[in-house]
């Protein structure tokens, strides 16, 4: 086992459900998770196989799970086989989400039902299974991934998608008001301009347009994402809840 597992931030003994765990900031936020000795749920809409791989291969364990968050009854399922198969959730990590490109006008009625059923809806279907475990086990830790589109609207997208994540930086604050009592804390995490396959489809011109708008002068990693989450979920952020934590190279101070 790695010093990194045995150090005082270990997870060792928790398990994780982390969604849109296939690429991205949800493959770093789970691989982060299992270094610290936590057990990992892999779900997505993808059989996310290589993110399991990628965990087994460094000595973790996980579960995968192909889920649309969407569906209630299908999350519900994989929680009672992660429940099964590890006993308890400690730790719900929202980070499944979809986006639609264009403007306004663009934007049809399908999509703007998908990307809220999906961003906003999942959210709300993991938090309605997971929590009534938290609590029966004495408490736990959610963690929602939002976006700086939540807060000052949607830059490069529809406005479907910075409205889901607005509504789900208000769900994290009204689930935290309610759930202190259990020991459960539940924060989100802003990111702005991320390394991700949703950035990697601006132009080159857009992308540089970005990097120069942000103080940092650069585009944020999944791997920034996870460390922000591994703090949230530790014992040092007990007292911390309902933030809405900016991560966005100093884009939006607020």
């Amino acid at each position: 086992m790695s010093k990194e597992k045995e150090g005082p931030m270990s997870l060792k003994g928790k398990t994780a459900i982390v969604t849109g765990a296939a690429r991205g900031i949800g493959r770093a936020i789970a691989l982060a998770l299992s270094r610290r000795s936590c057990q990992v749920v892999l779900v997505d809409i993808h059989p996310p196989i290589q993110t399991a791989e990628l965990v087994q291969k460094e000595g973790g364990q996980c579960m995968e799970a192909a889920v649309d968050v969407s569906d209630y009854s299908a999350v519900k399922k994989a929680v009672e086989e992660a429940v099964a198969k590890f006993d308890r959730i400690d730790i719900l990590v929202n980070n499944a989400a979809i986006i639609h490109r264009g403007t306004f006008l663009d934007l049809k009625p399908e999509d703007w039902r998908s990307v809220l059923d999906v961003n906003l809806g999942g959210t709300f279907n993991c938090c309605h299974t997971v929590v009534p475990l938290m609590i029966s086990q004495g408490g736990g830790r959610i963690i929602n991934i939002t976006s700086i589109a939540g807060k000052m609207g949607d830059i490069t997208a529809s406005p479907a998608y910075g409205t889901s994540k607005g509504a789900i930086n208000t769900f994290t604050k009204s689930l935290a008001r309610q759930l202190a009592s259990y020991n459960i804390t539940v924060n989100a995490i802003a990111p702005h301009a991320i390394e991700t396959d949703m950035s990697a489809q601006w132009s080159e011109e857009k992308r540089q347009e970005v990097i120069n708008s942000i103080p940092l002068k650069r585009l944020g990693k999944p791997e920034e994402v996870a460390e922000a989450v591994l703090f949230l979920v530790s014992d040092g952020a007990s007292f911390i809840t309902g933030e809405i934590l900016d991560m966005n190279g100093g884009y939006l101070m607020d």
